[in-house]
């Protein structure tokens, strides 16, 4: 490449599009804590008690017509920075995408997942994607779906995770109907 383009070597690279990268002789560790704990601030959830896990298993998120309306803009940029998150932590895709679905009308139920997910952040704000040098170089696939849990529509949530060395090499989250089902 340095025919064709001039180029120089600057150090090791640290940050690159707002991720932090550490560097070892076994891996790369990409993670975005300081853009966690900024969120946290930003959004006033630096004194909330840290929450174990993004969201309880048994909550049903529904549309919620008599629910009292929150701010619009508040909940959009709570769940677009949440969503931009997930490039180094999908261990957030799930509930950010689950709650994302509520964007047009967010009730207060609503906001409370997501703030939920904002405290579980607070306690994880370290996490990231380790990927490795050494590895088996074995691919392999987690899947997971929901079939038709959305109470609103009955479309499923389906999630996903595929590893090639020992990493998430890809995550994918997708709500679809459930007469879209592979039999």
């Amino acid at each position: 490449m340095t025919q064709e383009f001039e180029m120089s070597m600057c150090g090791e690279l640290k940050y690159f599009l707002g991720l932090q990268v550490s560097q070892s002789e076994k891996g790369v560790f990409i993670s975005q804590s300081a853009y966690a704990k900024s969120l946290v601030k930003r959004f006033g959830m630096e004194n909330s008690k840290v929450s174990k896990t993004p969201m309880s298993t048994s909550l049903k998120l529904a549309r919620d017509e008599a629910g009292e309306d929150v701010d619009v803009k508040l909940y959009r940029g709570m769940i677009g920075s949440l969503l931009y998150l997930t490039a180094s932590r999908p261990d957030l895709s799930f509930s950010a995408g689950v709650c994302a679905r509520y964007q047009a009308k967010p009730k207060v139920s609503h906001l409370n997942a997501v703030k939920r997910i904002m405290k579980y952040v607070k306690g994880t704000e370290s996490l990231g994607v380790y990927y490795s040098k050494n590895s088996n170089k074995n691919f392999v696939g987690y899947c997971d779906a929901d079939w038709a849990g959305c109470v609103d529509d009955r479309k499923k949530s389906s999630a996903g995770a595929d590893s090639g060395c020992t990493y998430d090499s890809d995550w994918f989250w997708n709500p679809r109907t459930l007469w879209k089902r592979a039999a």
